[in-house]
């Protein structure tokens, strides 16, 4: 066991002065590669390992700008006054969600952006505390539009035949100034015992380019919209007093091809500290399994936060999910300098771990304690899984050493009804809905998740491919690199790192450069996990010679060149792993049956396709028949808004999903789980109801994974058909009402049936919830699936009647969708009580989101001319997280 000790870093000012960019968070614009370019020196007790580099915005890089030499002592930054440390309480993260203000600004007219920018005012951003009006207590916002967090305007806009169809047809962008900008403003008082502590705003993610402002003082911006990032706020804190916090959104511009959402859509939190702290996502744990045994080691970074030096120890304590401690290991002390840090290393021996797998993801806390002359200075936790990951250039994907073919799809962040702003029980719903088509993996197409997603992957066995945004070894692209490695590389879900999609320079000397400084700097992080980027061509080249694992994006051209390709790739580089980082792009519409370009509707059969891309048969039955093949990611898991394909507007959605935006399976769900679930599936398809056909045509089609199956139309058979491995049966049958049944053997024995009938006219509703029960903490969610069936209670599957929604008692409507991708309707509610949405092929779906008060919330839905139902979801008493009044 042994402690790092990172004194002050000289020369910085320097480097600050060169890459002159608002700092956008406590990590580090300027790297130690970005100093070794420049030409400066550092002592060599300064440059340790890159993962103990200080940020720029932490206090002992402040200090080293400030021209501090290493180990001596830092000049006063802040005030010197000594505080009674030891009486300050430990750690605390206060959700900082509720009870924000919102107004759409301007990006065009000052005079309709609260004045920003307006040449008049005799502000600059130096001013310090009189930045704007808006930005000051004094402001009145009792006019603006009271909102929780996570909230995504975008969604709220309606939908227009715009320029920029591919990102969901929202007014956003230069040619709407009017509804790209927005505004937040959040009061909030500070107790006057916080003095002496460190405090700090963390947001997880806000789009885009957020300009941060403090009791009137610019803090700085952050320019992704997706990785999060952190102010500290000590020096500008009101303490005993009220603060405001307001924060200025430019989503004008966009970062992807999708739709992307805008708002502070993610959550923000405030954090405090004592001075003498374990930093910012400051603990990294790694396990190694020998046998039965296992070995966890443990690197904890603690910062010292204080005028003076404080001598402190480490104490690691591993809990398992019953709260029982199977180990404890105490650190060296270290003696910390004034506004430095130190990493503390530790190594724990388990004799029988439990493992993390995607069958039993057993997950373990690490409790943290920082202890200073007998006094607990801080407490910290992190979970964590015991895991073993290899990847194989000629036997695939191995977990904990058993072989596992990935089955993974890829996915953006967007969901019916509330846009990019999902509270955290969807994440989990997503999950769940993935597990059960026999999915076992989740690629973040194309940036930073939300750590809530990697939560809900952790607790319940989903590996993981986490993704950059911005594939560059710029100062900006690195430092979203980095906040990304060291928030993520604690969850045993992500098992490799993925730098880039489809880059211009995947092919290039260039992007090979560009890919190496990355890898070195994530290798600095995280030395544990491999590295790929998912390439739709160039493979062999650029890149391809420094990631570990080559990723395939499909194969660069037709469907009949993927096998080829890819044998083609093995046979030339033999010792290289490769997956299928995207593969697929099938698309289809939920219950059509038949291409319709004039309302944007794909039949639902497993044959549409871009040109780039491939049957969700052909794909599968290439990869799954090459034990090389590490396994795929098919684009994509659920539809999502904007990407319009294959046709445009009417359309303001994708149609690549195996599920619809509101998770309503489409057959090709079925397909995925024959093929990639253990249990026994007979899925027939289509409907049949199809008056005015009759005598003609209906392609009949089963996804199974039974040995064969036999069709009947009214009682004659039809035939049976025998069904080969990753494929599907098929008839050719003359309508006739009535009823269609498959009858699916296994080793001669009719195991499944299923069936389809024409049925009557829809006279009914019936509500299917996710969930009856739900916790009453303002966040907890059920999404309650609305079906329409006729008279005898059997599926309406081409119903289209509008059903409105009613609530009464402790809860709320946050939002309604359908999944079809061509509907205009408004998917967030007029009223949290009261909402309409058109059904889509018989289904749609209503998001009912718990208050603070216990009880029971009575969901009604009618549609003129038909029986309604209701449902009682119960909202149990729950501890309320911690957070800010």
């Amino acid at each position: 066991m042994r402690a790092a000790i990172i004194p002050p870093f000289p020369a910085l000012w320097i480097a600050v002065a060169i890459y002159s960019a608002p700092l956008e968070n406590h990590m580090p614009r300027v790297t130690r590669r970005d100093l070794l370019k420049a030409g400066l020196a550092a002592s060599a007790g300064a440059v340790a390992a890159d993962k103990n580099l200080p940020s720029l915005a932490s206090p002992a890089a402040s200090a080293a700008a400030n021209g501090a030499s290493a180990g001596a002592p830092a000049p006063l930054l802040r005030d010197q006054a000594r505080d009674p440390s030891d009486a300050l309480a430990p750690r605390q993260r206060r959700l900082l969600d509720f009870g924000w203000r919102f107004h759409l600004g301007h990006a065009n007219d000052p005079s309709k952006d609260f004045d920003f920018g307006l040449e008049k005012e005799k502000w600059t951003f130096a001013d310090s505390g009189s930045f704007l009006p808006v930005a000051g207590l004094k402001f009145d916002d009792s006019g603006w539009k009271p909102v929780d967090l996570p909230h995504d305007w975008a969604v709220e806009l309606p939908f227009e035949n715009t320029f920029r169809p591919d990102h969901g047809a929202k007014p956003l962008g230069r040619a709407y100034p009017e509804t790209s900008i927005g505004w937040y403003r959040r009061v909030f008082d500070i107790p006057a015992s916080d003095a002496g502590s460190r405090i700090a705003v963390e947001f997880d993610g806000a789009f885009r380019r957020a300009m941060v402002i403090f009791n009137g003082h610019y803090l700085g911006e952050n320019f992704s919209g997706y990785a999060p990032f952190r102010f500290d706020l000590t020096d500008f804190a009101n303490y005993g007093e009220k603060n405001v916090l307001t924060v200025r959104l430019d989503a004008t511009l966009s970062e992807g091809w999708f739709y992307e959402g805008a708002g502070i859509y993610r959550h923000v939190w405030l954090t405090t500290t004592h001075p003498l702290h374990v930093a910012h996502w400051g603990t990294f744990v790694r396990s190694e399994i020998q046998g039965a045994a296992g070995t966890v080691s443990i690197s904890t970074q603690v910062e010292n936060e204080s005028s003076e030096a404080r001598t402190c120890k480490v104490t690691s304590r591993l809990v398992d999910a019953a709260g029982k401690e199977v180990a404890a290991v105490e650190a060296k002390p270290a003696r910390i300098p004034a506004w430095g840090s130190a990493t503390f290393e530790s190594e724990a021996r388990l004799g029988h771990p439990l493992l993390w797998s995607i069958e039993e993801p057993n997950l373990y806390r690490l409790l943290s304690t920082v202890d200073s002359e007998g006094t607990a200075t801080d407490h910290y936790e992190t979970k964590f899984g015991i895991r073993a990951v290899r990847f194989d250039p000629d036997q695939g994907f191995f977990l904990n050493g058993k072989p596992v073919k990935i089955q993974g799809t890829c996915n953006h962040q967007d969901h019916a009804g509330v846009g990019s702003a999902l509270p955290d029980r969807l994440q989990s719903y997503r999950i769940e809905r993935l597990k059960e088509m026999g999915s076992n993996a989740y690629r973040t197409s194309h940036n930073p998740p939300t750590p809530e997603l990697l939560d809900a992957c952790d607790r319940l066995g989903m590996l993981v491919m986490d993704e950059t945004r911005m594939m560059s070894s710029n100062p900006e692209g690195l430092s979203q690199l980095e906040r990304l490695i060291r928030r993520d590389r604690n969850h045993p879900s992500v098992v490799i790192w993925s730098i880039g999609n489809e880059e211009p320079e995947q092919g290039t000397p260039r992007g090979a450069r560009i890919a190496r400084s990355m890898k070195r700097l994530i290798r600095a992080l995280d030395p544990t996990r491999p590295i790929t980027e998912a390439m739709n061509g160039n493979w062999g080249e650029g890149l391809s010679r420094i990631v570990d694992v080559q990723g395939f994006n499909y194969a660069g051209g037709g469907e009949q060149h993927l096998a080829e390709r890819i044998d083609q790739f093995h046979r030339k580089f033999p010792r290289q792993p490769t997956v299928g980082t995207e593969t697929g792009s099938t698309v289809s519409t939920r219950g059509i049956y038949v291409n319709d370009k004039e309302r944007g509707y794909v039949s639902a059969y497993d044959l549409n396709y871009p040109s780039w891309a491939f049957t969700a048969e052909h794909w599968w039955s290439v990869y799954d028949a090459r034990p090389f093949l590490s396994g795929g990611f098919a684009w994509t898991g659920f539809d999502y808004r904007g990407e319009p394909t294959p046709y445009g507007w009417p359309c303001i959605s994708s149609h690549f999903g195996i599920m619809d935006t509101c998770g309503f399976p489409k057959d090709n769900f079925f397909y995925y789980q024959a093929w990639w679930g253990s249990k026994p599936v007979l899925h027939l398809f289509p409907h049949w109801n199809w008056s005015g056909k009759e005598g003609q045509e209906i392609a009949v089609w089963c996804h199974t994974n039974l040995d064969s199956v036999e069709l009947f139309l009214n009682g004659e058979s039809l035939g049976m058909k025998q069904v080969k491995r990753a494929s599907h049966a098929e008839w050719k049958v003359r309508y006739a009402p009535g009823w269609l049944e498959a009858r699916g053997s296994k080793n001669g024995q009719v195991v499944l049936t299923d069936k389809r009938e024409t049925t009557g006219p829809p006279a009914r509703l019936v509500l299917h919830p996710d969930r009856q029960r739900v916790a009453a903490d303002g966040e907890d969610v059920s999404v309650i699936a609305v079906e329409l069936v006729d008279a005898k209670g059997r599926a309406a599957p081409t119903a289209s009647n509008e059903v409105s929604f009613k609530i009464a008692g402790p809860g709320r409507l946050i939002g309604v969708g359908n999944g079809d991708p061509s509907c205009h309707e408004p998917d967030k509610p007029p009223s949290p009580t009261e909402a309409r949405r058109s059904a889509f092929n018989g289904l749609c779906m209503a998001i009912v989101q718990a208050s603070k008060q216990p009880g029971e919330i009575r969901v009604e839905a009618s549609s003129a001319g038909l029986e309604g139902a209701s449902v009682v979801i119960q909202a149990d008493a729950a501890n309320l997280r911690p957070a800010v009044r």
